[in-house]
């Protein structure tokens, strides 16, 4: 499921992104996509090619990840994200729920960190 008025556009500095064009409520859940979830064997493979910055990481164990489909793999990244996700480890699926009330054309924005206001410097900051 992905919100009707979800789209993706190009970015000013960070490539696509996801964007809205219509207002939207917070709490309101814009997007339940399916996961393909990959072993510690096949992470490290995929650690190996450009699929490394849109993987997530799966469950606890931190040696496991997913791919996710839909739009998810395409939102950006903001410490004070307007969206967090959701991980449902039994179904296999990740969430997407607005934190805040949306303005049209607003771009959506979820936080690598997992929490959608954690500061914590991502892989990539850091680097």
């Amino acid at each position: 499921m992905i919100f009707s008025s979800l789209y993706i556009a190009e970015t000013e500095k960070m490539g696509k992104g996801v964007y809205t064009s219509s207002a939207i409520e917070a709490n309101t859940i814009i997007e339940i996509s399916p996961v393909v979830v990959m072993t510690a064997e096949e992470r490290k493979l995929l650690d190996q090619t450009r699929l490394y910055d849109y993987i997530f990481e799966w469950q606890t164990e931190l040696n496991k990840c997913c791919m996710a489909l839909g739009y998810i793999a395409v939102y950006n990244h903001a410490y004070e994200s307007n969206c967090e996700y959701e991980m449902d480890y039994e179904t296999e699926l990740i969430s997407i729920k607005t934190m805040r009330d949306i303005e049209a054309g607003e771009e959506l924005f979820i936080n690598y960190n997992g929490n959608w206001n954690d500061a914590t410097p991502i892989w990539f900051a850091a680097e």
